[in-house]
């Protein structure tokens, strides 16, 4: 587990963002701990969650000429990422897509910089993979390149298959994808976590029932 991941996993524990406890996913199953990036909704919370994704994409080494946020939520993780990597010095162009095309004014379902080059997609977390099939879609379309996917939380369990949602993403679209952290890392925060410790079990079988 690198520094980065560690951190970033106290940080959203402090803002609640992860959560332990039992709650019922789209999937049906029962999950020891929920994931809700949507509670990182403050200036301070925002300033820093950009800064954890520019070093997980710095880390990668991924190579990529601009950030794609996918609506809605990528839409203000793609902005306060490339704030954080320009902190760094790294000046690098973004833009998002509208759900619906706007007919007046600059027109068309792209806000920001033209889709060119390799594209990194931003986004919260992979569950079904529909928020990036639309937009390696609308990427590919303009004649750009989807080069990767850069998500906060991997939570490497399986799908309907024997894959997890980012192993399907990976393989149908030949992609990498990028995480802050994932459930192996959060099992072994857990392990140096005493006052989370009740919770660690649960985590752990979870693991052993769901996890790839």
């Amino acid at each position: 587990m690198t520094d980065f991941s560690k951190e970033f996993i106290q940080f959203a524990v402090d803002k609640q963002v992860l959560r332990f406890g039992e709650f019922k996913t789209k999937a049906g199953r029962l999950s020891p701990y929920f994931f809700n990036a949507g509670l990182f909704n403050d200036g301070d919370s925002l300033l820093k969650l950009g800064e954890f994704y520019a070093s997980a994409i710095i880390e990668s080494g991924m190579e990529f000429d601009m950030l794609f946020g996918p609506a809605y939520k990528g839409i203000t993780l793609a902005a306060s990422i490339a704030i954080a990597l320009a902190r760094r010095g790294r000046n690098v162009p973004y833009a998002y897509n509208r759900k619906e095309a706007k007919d007046h004014g600059e027109g068309g379902t792209i806000v920001g910089a033209p889709l060119q080059g390799k594209v990194l997609i931003v986004d919260d977390v992979i569950s079904a993979g529909t928020s990036v099939r639309e937009s390696v879609e609308l990427i590919r379309n303009s004649g750009a390149v989807p080069c990767a996917v850069a998500i906060a939380l991997d939570r490497q369990e399986r799908g309907q298959g024997t894959l997890s949602a980012v192993q399907e993403v990976q393989q149908q679209y030949e992609i990498p994808v990028i995480h802050i952290a994932g459930l192996a890392d959060l099992i072994q925060y857990l392990e140096d976590a005493p006052q989370l410790a009740e919770f660690r079990p649960a985590i752990q079988a979870y693991r052993q029932t769901y996890g790839v």
